[in-house]
């Protein structure tokens, strides 16, 4: 599956920001980030070229992000995200 521009550039971002793979602790600030700029297409997509390029299942990903969408982000993970973001990657958090 080839990724548009847009959704390759969000995961080569990903990688660049989190190069050891993103800790439990910021899945759920960082799809909750995510998905006020990714509609849920674009969430599996980038779910299925994770899997294809790391370890894991298109399957388990899309599983967990699911999960970890339902829950609510805690407003101090969502800050400690953001500023990780911005700090390293000047990623646009204005909405």
């Amino acid at each position: 599956m080839a990724l548009n521009t847009r959704l390759a550039g969000i995961l080569d971002w990903l990688r660049e920001g989190y190069p050891a793979g993103v800790p439990p602790k910021d899945y759920i600030p960082l799809l909750a980030l995510l998905r006020r700029r990714l509609t849920e297409e674009e969430v599996r997509e980038v779910a299925h070229e994770i899997a294809t390029t790391e370890d894991g299942d298109a399957a388990e990903i899309g599983v967990q992000i699911t999960k970890l969408t339902d829950a609510l982000p805690d407003p101090e993970d969502i800050t400690r995200v953001e500023q990780r973001l911005v700090s390293h990657h000047g990623w646009p958090l204005d909405d």
